[in-house]
């Protein structure tokens, strides 16, 4: 990193967040409660609404030096399994002595969801916990846990990477979203996130909402205000696989010394692939679903992708590729209904973005 990203992003800090969210003396968020040099584990407690009160576990790294404030959200989506243990093995790694700033960290969103096995939504609503930013702290579970997730993580930290995975019926492969915002400043900081986490295919994703009332998802909020953020994916299906781990928390640490929080080099990716967009797939059928292609796969525009058959075995559907891709994803089990997922297709970039 050069003189003049140290200062970029030094700026864009100062710019966006109070004196107290550098490391100081101590560093609160819910009931965690860490000192200077010191780690706490707590909760963050949504409170009863029209629905059940939640309580998301948090824990605070506080650092020994003066840096900003990282925000590290994972398990929006519960039974993405690998994101969750990744940010558990990353709050395990970190140590307050040789750390400058404070990472803030959400291993598990989503606690219904993980205790009760159910992909995609909270069992307490059905809501989707990455779809209802910034909240609404009269409305329903997800909707209040969204409200509070803004004002005690989004509105106080620098930086956040939002982190996700091959949910239950999701074969995925590993990919970060970068979301250029029109700021110069913090769209650069932002890319510096996204090449240094190491992942080796990056979607810039253009189509986000811009009403900052609803911003829907949790990085679209902390882009929103001023806060450079990514999302990353690894994990596939459900499984905790060390490969899919490893990627996540080396890129967590790679992130961490690009913004001078850890010192040594961060390992960067110097040539991903961009893709410039992803095309959804979905069923129009219900009934039972076959593959016919595997994830990072490429496929060309009309290749068939898979078939559903009803219950008797006669196909009555057959999933085609509306245009030319990687498969970024492909439905990963027999069950199927109309309107469901099938496949993501990801459109490779012409060139990639300027700098």
């Amino acid at each position: 990193m050069n003189l003049r990203t140290v200062g970029i992003w030094l700026g864009l800090a100062m710019a966006t967040i109070s004196p107290p969210s550098w490391a100081q003396m101590n560093y609160r968020v819910g009931t965690a409660d860490a000192r200077q040099a010191q780690k706490a584990n707590g909760f963050i407690e949504v409170p009863k609404g029209v629905d059940a009160p939640a309580a998301i576990p948090v824990i605070v790294v506080n650092g020994a030096r003066p840096g900003p404030v990282l925000a590290l959200v994972a398990g929006a989506h519960g039974t993405e399994y690998a994101s969750i243990i990744a940010l558990e093995r990353v709050a395990t790694i970190l140590e307050p002595s040789q750390l400058a700033g404070t990472v803030v960290i959400v291993p598990l969103l989503n606690t219904s969801s993980f205790e009760q096995k159910v992909p995609h939504l909270n069992p307490a609503d059905g809501k989707n916990m990455n779809r209802f930013y910034p909240g609404n702290a009269a409305g329903t579970q997800t909707e209040r846990a969204a409200f509070v997730v803004t004002k005690e993580i989004v509105d106080r930290c620098a930086f956040l990477i939002d982190y996700h995975g091959g949910d239950l019926d999701e074969s995925l492969r590993p990919y970060t979203y970068w979301a250029p915002t029109g700021r110069e400043e913090q769209d650069r900081i932002s890319k510096q996130m996204a090449l240094a986490f190491g992942l080796n295919h990056i979607i810039i994703w253009r189509d986000r909402p811009v009403d900052p009332a609803a911003t829907k998802y949790l990085d679209n909020t902390a882009s929103a205000r001023g806060k450079a953020s990514i999302v990353v994916e690894a994990g596939h299906a459900g499984t905790v696989e060390s490969d899919d781990v490893n990627l996540l928390v080396t890129g967590t640490i790679s992130v961490m010394r690009t913004l001078k929080m850890l010192e040594g080099p961060p390992l960067p990716i110097e040539n991903p692939v961009w893709l410039e967009k992803t095309v959804d797939v979905t069923s129009e059928k219900t009934g039972i679903f076959y593959p016919l292609v595997l994830r990072s796969g490429y496929v060309a525009q009309g290749e068939k992708l898979g078939y559903v058959t009803d219950y008797f075995g006669n196909t009555i559907y057959t999933a085609r590729a509306p245009v030319a891709g990687i498969v970024m994803h492909i439905c990963a089990v027999p069950s199927m209904k109309a309107g469901d997922n099938i496949a993501v297709i990801g459109v490779p970039a012409e060139k990639p973005p300027k700098d």
